[in-house]
């Protein structure tokens, strides 16, 4: 006989509810964290003893909880955060369902101390409302929470916990999190009586980068870029960290929307897109970064931890995501060292280039011997003419060269120094060694090259139409019926790169036509992937970068390539480039290009004015 259906009693439940929102003790910190930041706390203090489970005490300046309210906070579902389906559909704050702290109170020992403006201190302890026993307490204003003896009560999920030491690393970065998304707010942390971390407020970027630095290291701020982007409604911003300081693996990425710390697929999906063209293979972007939006825009509640959220219009983030991204990425350039800007050279030396630059053409025209033979059944005639078009690459968008007369490279003669300086000789015939204001700049010259030629065609594919060709005999493929319908819905994000689709049956398409350069590539695969994409991030793109793959060939074979002889001015030439080419730090594979060694540092290598 089956047993007879029955309410739960309430310790019961909050047990259970516990086990979705606390893990271990760092789920414990979260939850009271943003809770205390709910309140408006400006200053918060976190004391733990024996990696949290035997004590963590989280003290707050915050407005305070009303001495009727104290027992209640201990009731499921109670909260001063929702009040109406609207307030749920336009969430601004981090926590909203009221499960927290009567699921902690169900498997510690909890007490609650607490005190407004104009109010006397109280304090409440028991495991739910019902059992609750509120008393007076001296208290500052804001509140006081105490949890002792995590899951003592709950010895099966005591045994899943590991290490002290591995159970307050977990709790230390839940911490660094929030130090992150709430700069000013002060945050102290210690453990077993001694203080591990003690961030001040920061209220500007330098103080800002500080807080980054010592939860990020230092090497983070030295090589990153600080972005600001916005459109649609949307803002981002926050630090984004050059290639060069790519990671192995994705354990320097912090989101934030709306405040909150966030994974999402979407997220990194676009973020990841947006690094492709200069990030290393197997490498992995490190980001801090803040989106801003409106919170009706974005579901917080797909998730019980609220790690997890849902965009309502995700195609609209992730573009927004990629595009933001990818542009403070562009706009990366070597930095000017005298005058503030790259692209800011004085007119007199522009009148001294003007005069003493060669057109590279005559000079550089035996890079085209170095792209290999080409065979006419493997690629169009059209990539051909651009091969040669792009590896005969001429000065003439080559800004300026210094001629290599010493009395002229003298910089008291200049008004300013371009960035990278000017070339004063080649090294083991790869290298180009470039005298700069404050030291010495050392460049890849192929790799330097290999991402000027890139950028160009690029551009220029963009800026005219790009070639397509019919095929003979058409592709039919098979698929389901939600792909077909996307892509006749999305017909024109086909066309633009140069694909013709066309439905052949309701699981069923033909490919009709196919980009020029795309000519040995796996047509049929790159639509299915891109219709996966659209399906998953409502864009894609993966044509596109498969066109970009076969610029790069392209661009590598139309080089400059090692043990090639370059005069002084081709040197210049190709630094004055450079400095006005899109993600010229990094080569078509993510390599960097350059690199400076300043004059401080080169004194110490040997030792001077010690």
């Amino acid at each position: 006989m089956s047993s007879r259906i029955q309410q739960m009693p309430n310790q019961l439940i909050n047990q259970i509810a516990a086990g979705e929102v606390v893990e271990r003790p760092a789920s414990v910190v979260k939850e009271l964290l943003e809770n205390s930041l709910d309140a408006g706390s400006t200053k918060i203090e976190i004391d733990i003893e024996q990696g949290g489970t035997k004590l963590i005490r989280i003290r707050d300046n915050g407005q305070g909880i009303h001495k009727e309210d104290l027992a209640l906070a201990l009731s499921r579902h109670a909260t001063s955060k929702i009040r109406n389906l609207d307030d749920l559909e336009h969430i601004k704050s981090l926590g909203f369902r009221g499960e927290a702290l009567p699921s902690i109170a169900s498997i510690s020992r909890m007490s609650i101390t607490s005190r407004q403006v104009n109010s006397d201190g109280f304090k409440v302890q028991g495991q739910d409302e019902q059992s609750a026993e509120v008393s007076p307490a001296a208290h500052n204003f804001g509140t006081t929470i105490e949890v002792r003896d995590l899951f003592y009560n709950v010895p099966a999920r005591r045994k899943f916990l590991r290490t002290e030491k591995t159970e307050f690393n977990h709790l230390e970065d839940v911490v660094k999190r929030i130090a992150l998304s709430h700069f000013n707010v002060e945050v102290s942390l210690s453990h077993n009586q001694r203080v591990i971390k003690h961030w001040r407020a920061a209220n500007d970027q330098k103080s800002m980068e500080q807080r980054i630095a010592e939860v990020c290291g230092n090497a983070f701020i030295e090589q990153s870029q600080y972005m600001c982007f916005e459109a649609a409604n949307l803002k981002l911003h926050g630090w984004i960290a050059l290639p060069s300081f790519s990671r192995s693996q994705a354990d320097m990425q912090y989101f934030f929307v709306n405040g909150r710390i966030i994974r999402d697929k979407l997220v990194t999906h676009a973020v990841r897109q947006a690094y492709q063209d200069v990030l290393y293979h197997g490498r992995h972007p490190a980001y801090v970064l803040f989106l801003q939006l409106d919170p009706a825009m974005v579901d917080v509640n797909a998730h019980p931890t609220k790690h997890e959220v849902r965009f309502r219009e995700g195609r609209l983030v992730h573009d927004f995501l990629f595009r933001g991204i990818h542009k403070a990425l562009a706009d990366v350039r070597p930095e000017a060292i005298n005058s503030g800007e790259p692209d800011s050279v004085s007119s007199e030396l522009n009148n001294v280039n003007s005069v003493m630059t060669q057109p590279l053409q005559t000079s550089l025209s035996g890079i085209s011997n170095y792209g290999g033979p080409t065979r006419q059944n493997s690629m169009s005639l059209e990539v051909n003419e651009q091969i040669r078009a792009y590896a005969n690459l001429s000065s003439s968008n080559m800004s300026g060269a210094l001629p290599a007369n010493d009395s002229q490279q003298n910089s008291d003669e200049l008004n300013e120094i371009p960035p990278l300086g000017f070339a004063i000789a080649q090294l083991h015939g790869i290298y180009i060694l470039s005298q700069t204001a404050n030291g010495m700049v050392i460049v890849d010259m192929h790799a330097a090259h290999e991402r000027i030629t890139y950028e160009r065609m690029k551009q220029d594919m963009q800026q005219g139409e790009l070639a397509s060709q019919p095929l003979l005999v058409p592709i039919s493929m098979s698929l389901s019926e939600k792909e077909a319908n996307l892509a006749e819905e999305q017909t024109g994000i086909f066309t633009e790169l140069g694909f013709e689709l066309d439905r052949s049956g309701p699981e069923s398409l033909r490919i009709r036509q196919i980009p020029v350069v795309l000519a040995r590539a796996d047509a049929e695969s790159l639509v299915r992937d891109v219709l996966s994409d659209l399906l998953s991030y409502g864009s894609s793109e993966r044509i596109r970068n498969e066109i970009n793959h076969v610029l790069g060939t392209m661009a590598c074979h139309g080089s400059v390539r090692a043990n090639r002889s370059l005069t002084i001015p081709e040197m210049n030439a190709l630094l004055r480039d450079m400095e006005t080419t899109e993600r010229s730090g990094q080569c078509n594979h993510g390599r960097p290009t350059w690199t400076e060694f300043s004059l401080d540092a080169i004194d110490k290598w040997f030792m001077r004015g010690q």
